[in-house]
């Protein structure tokens, strides 16, 4: 094999896509799908190329050292990308810790073991960490993050991802590993896990549920599909200048309860239902805390140094996503009930 990847994360949601791209696109690369199928973790996303013979599953957890200690022996990486994380806001305003342990430790246990492996030869060698729109803070109505904006994290989340930034930085300016970071903005579309807001919406209209929505729904986010964000990580990976970070935006800002009426219509489309039908499941709810207005990127310096931009409109995108979970109920019926967390024991366990 030309190259051997790791790609920690990659059954979740934004993994399992970037796994998928560079398995297909790099038959002569072998990649390494490392994750702790916690929750998010699901490997029926990769049943598609789980045979293919320049892929491997290995099930791990980056906070263990020992465990990554042995990986690291087992296989010479070339290069690794980084997207193992807790990611849930939510989840990290009533369980902190475990953000602080995988975000943080995790991270700092991946660069130890990529500095230890690489030290006498970082030629053709990247660390590549994937980070969040959401270490920058919130902004007001105008304005954009850029690569320079300050970091100001308000959620245990996003202070975790802004820890791991300065980590992944730190390694670069002490011991001059070879790292790349990107920051990117809200992602959507298939295989994500129904917590978040475009698949819970979708989930709860297929069952008459009430859509919930924080406060009046004007939180701004800009929202890029999935495989766009695959193909940045992919360039950024192959052609990024070492010790920079890229900021990944789809420059497509929308007011929460704006996308949520707008999936509502395409819903009722495509259930052949009348028009408003799904719009009154809208409900209100109390505002998160710390719940940041707005975040928009400005990706200029990826567009203009790299080439890239989003191939998806929202609206086009949001089409597909919608066409997605209509077509894999099945997908959707396991994550729900936990079924898909049996796969692994089925596929994995006893071979």
């Amino acid at each position: 094999m030309k190259k051997t990847v790791l790609i920690t994360g990659g059954a979740g949601f934004i993994g399992s896509h970037v796994v998928r791209l560079f398995v297909n696109k790099y038959p002569d690369y072998l990649i390494i799908n490392l994750d702790k199928l916690t929750y998010a973790g699901n490997l029926e996303n990769l049943k598609d190329i789980e045979n293919k013979p320049n892929y491997r599953f290995v099930k791990a957890d980056i906070v263990s050292a020992d465990q990554m200690l042995q990986i690291f022996n087992q296989f010479r990486f070339d290069g690794i990308i980084h997207l193992a994380a807790e990611s849930h806001v939510d989840r990290s305003i009533s369980r902190p810790m475990d953000f602080i342990y995988t975000n943080i430790i995790g991270t700092t246990n991946l660069l130890n073991m990529a500095l230890g492996q690489w030290k006498n030869n970082f030629q053709d060698k990247v660390f590549y960490h994937i980070s969040t729109d959401e270490v920058f803070g919130s902004l007001g109505q105008e304005g954009f993050f850029t690569e320079q904006s300050a970091y100001d994290p308000r959620s245990p989340y996003s202070a975790s991802k802004a820890s791991s930034d300065h980590m992944v930085k730190a390694y670069h300016n002490t011991y001059g590993l070879p790292v790349l970071i990107s920051n990117c903005s809200n992602n959507y579309g298939p295989n994500q896990f129904p917590e978040k807001l475009i698949p819970l919406a979708i989930n709860n209209i297929l069952n008459q549920k009430p859509i919930p929505v924080y406060g009046k729904g004007e939180n701004v986010r800009d929202w890029l599909y999935v495989e766009d964000h695959a193909q940045a990580i992919d360039i950024i990976f192959h052609h990024g200048k070492k010790g920079e970070t890229y900021n990944i935006g789809g420059n497509n800002e929308w007011k929460n309860i704006d996308l949520i009426r707008l999936l509502c219509r395409i819903m009722d489309r495509k259930l052949g239902k009348p028009e408003g039908d799904s719009e009154r499941l809208i409900t209100f709810v109390k505002d998160r805390a710390g719940h940041d207005l707005r975040y928009a990127i400005d990706a200029t310096k990826l567009k203009k140094e790299l080439g890239w931009q989003p191939a998806h409109t929202f609206e086009t995108g949001l089409e597909r996503t919608v066409e997605w979970y209509l077509l894999n109920r099945k997908w959707l019926e396991n994550v729900l009930t936990g079924e898909y967390e049996k796969y692994y024991e089925r596929q994995y366990q006893h071979r």
